[in-house]
């Protein structure tokens, strides 16, 4: 593969995730609509409507399903299905591993894995595979049309800026609770900025549907 094919791949795939994480984080909104009746947002990252997770899904949609060129639906919606159910899981895993918490528990709803997945809900990431390919696959096509104009460029690198700052800080201020809910003292300037500037209260609003497993 050549440069200029790795680089577009590249942009894509970054699009493919930015779109999936979107696309979860208005779904969350709708499901906490339709369940209890009230509008609340639920985000995965501090700044931003995006739920990595589902980019991470929509990015295993893409490699596996352009991997095997699949059309039969019923065939997508299985595969997209475990990819989904996998993805929850592991996420799941590794949110309790690193951070001592987790975002969602299916220990009530029947099949379910330790909590972390469920019958249901890959079902769910089987109808957003079928969906993929009736609406994400089009749009990508689209893109890859208009991926070498400067501005698709210039928008994607300041995006994937914002996006590494993002995580980064996320990640960083979910570290800095755990250590005061530890009842670890700041060390430095930067656990001082933390403490100041993303306190307990606001981690807990923006994260409001986490919960502390240690």
């Amino acid at each position: 593969m050549n440069k200029n094919k790795l680089r577009e791949e590249l942009i894509i795939f970054f699009w493919i995730f930015i779109i999936g994480s979107i696309a979860g984080f208005i779904f969350e909104i709708a499901v906490v609509l339709f369940q209890k009746g009230h509008f609340e947002l639920r985000q995965g990252l501090i700044y931003g409507p995006f739920i990595p997770v589902y980019g991470i899904g929509a990015m295993l949609y893409y490699v596996v399903l352009d991997k095997f060129k699949l059309k039969n639906k019923l065939q997508i919606f299985l595969i997209t299905m475990l990819l989904g159910g996998l993805t929850e899981y592991l996420c799941s895993f590794m949110q309790e591993k690193l951070f001592g918490t987790i975002s969602w528990d299916y220990s009530y709803l029947p099949f379910n894995i330790q909590g972390r997945t469920s019958l249901l809900h890959c079902i769910y990431w089987g109808i957003g595979g079928i969906l993929y390919v009736t609406y994400i696959e089009p749009l990508i096509e689209k893109m890859r049309e208009k991926i070498n104009k400067n501005i698709i460029r210039i928008i994607t690198i300041i995006l994937a800026i914002f996006m590494i700052f993002d995580i980064t800080i996320s990640w960083m201020a979910a570290e800095r609770q755990i250590e005061r809910k530890s009842n670890v003292e700041p060390e430095n300037k930067m656990d001082l900025f933390f403490d100041e500037y993303y306190p307990d209260e606001y981690i807990d609003r923006i994260f409001n549907n986490k919960k502390y497993v240690f």
